[in-house]
């Protein structure tokens, strides 16, 4: 497989999937003036059949899949150097330009399909969960939004800019913050201390700019509720994620739940972690190393071992996603390593003309590098299965199944760790995985509640919002581990929670989908044939169905309630 990992890749040659038939092949679709001349074309077409009805959504999904493709593109290449001007000012343009122009013609689309839709039979089970969408998409629309979500797009963008920009000097060398993550690995206390110190004091630095992006973000959102109609961010949000298949009762009642029941097993591995490292109290710098003193666990050296590593990986699980995945390498779909200026975290995004996936992370050679990449290449697979799905917004499932996909593909991976470690380094690293959901589902209760807090008093102060964030991590934090004269930095934790700045609410379904995943591969390890079949028959479901429906192609149940979260955790026994 050839090297894939430069910042550099030029994706715009991918072949669509399909021939083009509605958008021209030499259509400039970052050429505002072109794309909205396609869907006034849209627009004006005349139906008067079911059948030219079928073609105009064909031709309809055909342009949105290509100019979404367009915005990826452009997205993918800001992402990859943030300090790279020439990119972030494409990206730029097309968020403000392009974007805003689209999305009143979209919504007259929507309309024009709702009321014609009524003349024309069509099939009501393949068109069900589209008509729903497109009602509620119909309801929240309103013009004077659409620069207001602009501008909140916008400050997304100086966000990553100045995540992307964060650098420290230790040892000699200027180095990112996720590669310095691996030094919270190292058996050396003091060394893990002054890494972790100089990470957080870094982060402080820009944490007066992220708080006023933050505020700004705040009254945008806020404004974009009340123009809908909504009282406030969190049922206006709710209604645009399509969340129709549980409630912001629910998400609170799992913040309880886990409080209840999940808190005091983190509580406990704490405790044994205290023991086994011989230390009179745990502070925050002692929770990633190996409790036992072991020196951290390194699965490879070069990003192209990764690559070649969790590629057999796939193979041994399916034949075609191991090809699946070389045929991601060989075409520059794979952007893994860490490098200055690069965006943090890590992600997969469809190219959705080509309908191909496209893999970004930060990887510095330890083990979370090779459940990030068995994460996103669940994703990557699950955007592959859905690719012949006609319809574009098919194409993609609910992120509360979504995130199955991903999290199921960790452990089903990490049955085969073998392939980096021996026996006993494959154990520890699926323990310390296990470890890691349980704490997971922790992470989502505190972002969860943390986001109700904030748009449930959108006018509250900083402090307040300091506040509010520094008891609901209390609340759930086990109190094993002693934050005393960290409280500057505790109170700012939540700023490196991207989410929270780019994609408000969304934060539950990481919950939703652990509990489906563990569902899934405790089926697994029962009936490993059985569970990968009924995995696969649910990915290629894509969007085309309700949530509970996918849930149980996958035969798992779409429950996050104490029902399922008691019997899963008795199952773990860590």
């Amino acid at each position: 497989m050839p090297n894939t990992i430069s910042g550099d890749l030029d994706l715009s040659q991918l072949p669509p999937y399909e021939k083009r038939l509605f958008v021209p092949a030499n259509a400039s679709l970052t050429n505002k003036d072109e794309v909205l001349a396609l869907y006034e074309k849209l627009l004006q077409q005349s139906i008067s059949s079911s059948q030219e009805l079928e073609s105009w959504l064909q031709d309809r999904s055909e342009l949105d899949a290509a100019v979404d493709q367009a915005g990826s593109l452009l997205y993918i290449r800001m992402t990859s150097q943030t300090d790279d001007l020439n990119r972030a000012q494409g990206y730029k343009d097309f968020v403000e330009n392009v974007v805003p122009a689209v999305k009143p013609l979209v919504d007259q689309l929507n309309q024009k399909y709702l009321k014609i839709r009524q003349n024309f039979s069509l099939d009501q089970k393949r068109y069900e969960i589209y008509d729903r969408r497109l009602h509620s998409d119909v309801e929240l629309f309103r013009a004077k939004n659409v620069p207001l979500q602009t501008h909140a797009d916008l400050l997304s963008q100086e966000y990553q800019t100045i995540a992307g920009a964060m650098t420290v000097h230790f040892n000699g060398e200027e180095l990112t913050l996720p590669q310095m993550a691996k030094f919270l690995l190292e058996p050396n206390r003091q060394l893990r201390e002054e890494a972790w110190r100089l990470i957080s004091q870094r982060r402080l630095q820009d944490k007066d700019r992220l708080e006023e992006i933050f505020d700004r973000m705040l009254t945008l959102r806020h404004e974009i509720a009340l123009n809908a109609g909504y009282n406030n961010f969190c049922d206006y949000q709710f209604r645009a994620y399509h969340r129709f298949d549980y409630t912001p009762n629910e998400c609170k009642q799992y913040h309880e739940t886990i409080q209840r029941l999940v808190v005091p097993i983190v509580e406990g591995i704490l405790r044994k972690r205290k023991t086994q490292m011989n230390l009179r109290e745990l502070r925050p710098w002692d929770l990633a190393v190996d409790p036992l003193g072991l020196s951290p666990l390194k699965p490879f050296r070069e990003v192209q071992e990764l690559i070649s590593g969790v590629g057999e990986i796939f193979f041994r699980l399916d034949k075609r996603w191991g090809e699946q995945f070389q045929e991601m390498a060989r075409c520059g779909l794979l952007d893994l390593a860490s490098r200055k200026g690069k965006a943090p975290g890590g992600y997969q995004s469809t190219l959705a003309e080509a309908r191909k996936p496209f893999i970004f992370m930060n990887a510095v050679g330890i083990d979370q590098d090779v459940n990030t990449l068995l994460h996103e290449g669940g994703h990557a697979f699950h955007s592959l299965a859905a690719a012949s799905q006609f319809l574009y917004p098919y194409r993609h499932a609910p992120m509360e199944f979504c995130e199955v996909a991903s999290m199921t593909m960790e452990l089903l991976g990490g049955e085969h760790l073998d392939i980096f470690y021996n026996r006993e380094d494959a154990q520890r690293s699926r323990l310390s995985h296990l470890e890691d959901i349980v704490e997971i589902l922790v992470w989502v209760a505190i972002v969860d509640s943390f986001q109700f807090w904030i748009y449930e008093h959108p006018k509250h102060s900083h402090p307040e919002r300091t506040n509010a964030w520094l008891t609901i991590h209390e609340r759930f934090s086990p109190q094993m581990v002693d934050w005393n004269g960290l409280k500057d930095i505790r109170a700012y934790l939540w700023h490196r929670q991207l989410h929270i700045f780019e994609v408000p609410f969304y934060y539950i379904e990481y919950g939703i989908a652990q509990l489906g995943a563990l569902s899934l591969w405790l089926h697994f390890k029962k009936n490993p044939d059985e569970a990968l079949k009924s995995y696969q028959k649910a990915l290629a479901l894509g969007g085309s169905r309700r949530l509970p429906e996918i849930f149980q192609a996958a035969g798992i149940k779409f429950d996050f309630s104490q029902n399922t979260i008691a019997p899963l955790t008795q199952e773990l026994q860590l």
